[in-house]
């Protein structure tokens, strides 16, 4: 799913030149948004190594939203284990106290959760962004969701990038994604169906709304 070297270059070259451009300490908050599978994760990571070789320093790092999952016991708890992956499935609260406090405490260093793909459940604090981070990619599903509290985080973003891969690239990484979990072929169809495309549907409404479409360069 990696981007073109062009592309990436040419995206990673923008976005130097907006952190140019800002005050001393302060940070410029980059979401990249898309359906889930759409790359939006290679996307992040690939054009944060780019910043950070253009200015020969750490001043990217990347903060995903899929750290802020419920953890598994919480979701079974509250009956929506089966429905991991929708919004009410996260700490929306608990992401966008994360993004106010990285806006308001430039000099300290902040601790960010990440997502435990082989346990499946958040790792607090797994991410620490230093002082020396100036740019904040913002990696999520729902960063422009607006439907309360999600609405809340748009705001704190600077701008909002949207990767489109098409459907049918995005269901097919999908089952591939699922099944190299566990899932038999007939579960991971059923998790698509049943999570996954009424996720897309919300997520592809608020396409409209991001500053930059992002298409795939690497999907035929």
């Amino acid at each position: 799913m990696a981007q073109s070297t062009i592309q990436i270059d040419e995206l990673a070259a923008y976005i130097v030149d907006a952190l140019a451009k800002l005050t001393p300490n302060v940070r410029y908050f980059l979401g990249i948004t898309g359906n889930p599978a759409s790359g939006k994760s290679t996307l992040a990571h690939e054009l944060a190594t780019t910043v950070n070789r253009r200015v020969h320093g750490d001043v990217a790092v990347v903060v995903p939203m899929d750290g802020f999952h419920l953890p598994n016991a919480v979701l079974h708890e509250r009956g929506l284990y089966p429905l991991k992956g929708i919004p009410a499935t996260f700490d929306a609260e608990g992401f966008i106290l994360l993004l106010q406090r990285l806006h308001e405490s430039p000099y300290r260093k902040v601790g960010a959760p990440a997502f435990d793909h082989a346990r499946h459940d958040p790792v607090y604090d797994e991410i620490i962004v230093q002082p020396s981070h100036r740019l904040i990619v913002v990696e999520g599903n729902y960063l422009l969701h607006d439907d309360p509290p999600w609405d809340q985080v748009r705001p704190l973003l600077d701008e909002v990038w949207y990767v489109d891969a098409p459907r049918r690239v995005i269901a097919h990484r999908l089952l591939e994604r699922h099944m190299r979990a566990g899932r038999s072929r007939e579960d991971a169809e059923k998790k698509i169906a049943s999570t996954d495309i009424p996720n897309v549907r919300i997520i592809e409404r608020t396409r409209p709304r991001a500053d930059r479409i992002i298409e795939p360069s690497n999907i035929p």
